[in-house]
This record gives C-alpha cells, sequence and structure tokens, in this order.
C-alpha cells in the first residue's frame, strides 16, 4: 500500500462533525471566499512564529476536496473543518455514495486529477467512509513544526509506457 491509496476507514480521530465549521459550496467560485475565511477560523495553530506550512497545507486540502465534491459528487456538498487537538480534520460529503475518491496515477498532470495524491502527501490521515445517504472523504491535517522535505515530497506522476 502506499502513502496515497485513500482506504475506506471513518475519519481520525473520530469527532462530532456538527461542531465544526462548515459550509455548503454550490460552485467552484464559492471554494475562492471560503478559502479566505479559513486562515481566521483555523486560529493560532501554526508552527514556529513566521511558518505557515501547516495552514498553507489546511487551505490546500480544503481546495482539492471541496473542488472535487463538487466536480464529482452529488449535491449538496458540504464542507466541515473541525479543530482537534492535533490540527484539523478537514471532512468533505456528498451524496454520491456509489462513487469511492479514485486517485489517478497515469494522468499527464496537464490534465489534472493529482488532488487526492496531494492531499494524501499533506496529511497525517485521510480516507473515505458513508455515513447513511452521504459520502464522507477526510484529511487529518496536524499543526505543528515542518515535516523534513523527504517525507513530503509529492510523488512523480507516472508515465504512460
Amino acid at each position: 500500500m502506499s502513502m496515497t491509496d485513500w482506504l475506506q476507514r471513518p475519519p481520525e480521530p473520530a469527532i462530532d462533525l456538527t461542531a465544526g465549521w462548515s459550509a455548503t459550496p454550490a460552485a467552484a467560485g464559492d471554494l475562492t471566499r471560503l478559502r479566505h475565511t479559513l486562515p481566521a477560523l483555523a486560529g493560532q495553530r501554526s508552527g514556529p512564529v513566521g511558518e505557515a506550512t501547516d495552514l498553507n497545507d489546511l487551505l490546500l486540502a480544503f481546495e482539492e476536496l471541496a473542488s472535487n465534491g463538487l466536480r464529482h459528487g452529488r449535491p449538496p456538498v458540504r464542507v466541515v473543518v473541525a479543530a482537534i487537538p492535533t490540527g484539523w480534520l478537514l471532512d468533505v460529503s456528498d451524496a454520491a455514495t456509489e462513487s469511492p475518491p479514485v486517485p489517478t496515477d497515469d494522468r499527464d498532470p496537464a490534465t489534472g486529477g493529482l488532488g487526492l495524491p496531494l492531499v494524501a502527501v499533506l496529511s497525517a490521515a485521510h480516507g473515505w467512509t458513508v455515513d447513511g445517504d452521504r459520502e464522507h472523504v477526510w484529511a487529518r491535517i496536524d499543526a505543528g513544526p515542518p515535516v523534513p522535505s523527504p517525507c513530503r515530497a509529492i510523488p512523480a506522476p507516472r508515465t504512460p509506457v
């Protein structure tokens, strides 16, 4: 199993998602507005003073998972960001319970499709689950000292043979 696999499992840690900040974007344009509200809501959970890597990871994961929900899911799409002791839990849900997230391994990066592998690398844990009539795709973004760069390397896309 590679670190970019998306396994069906509940969020880590299990939390009450109704306690987090939530939004229901209807179009890609909503994501830009919502992204601008997240830093204030995320609070001061960044690592060393002046280091915003963890917050940037949260913002990037938010954009990737939320845009995937809008693009590939079924409305309504709901995004929740909940503070946890180690950082944040990001949960994006939609009504497309029959289609699990599928990372692309062999696509030309110019055509897109690198969001799930990117979020997998940025997150401390990630996965998906179905709860009732909602599919949830989640990522745990930890806040703290930056991870050494070899661990954060984004896998190179595979070239077709």
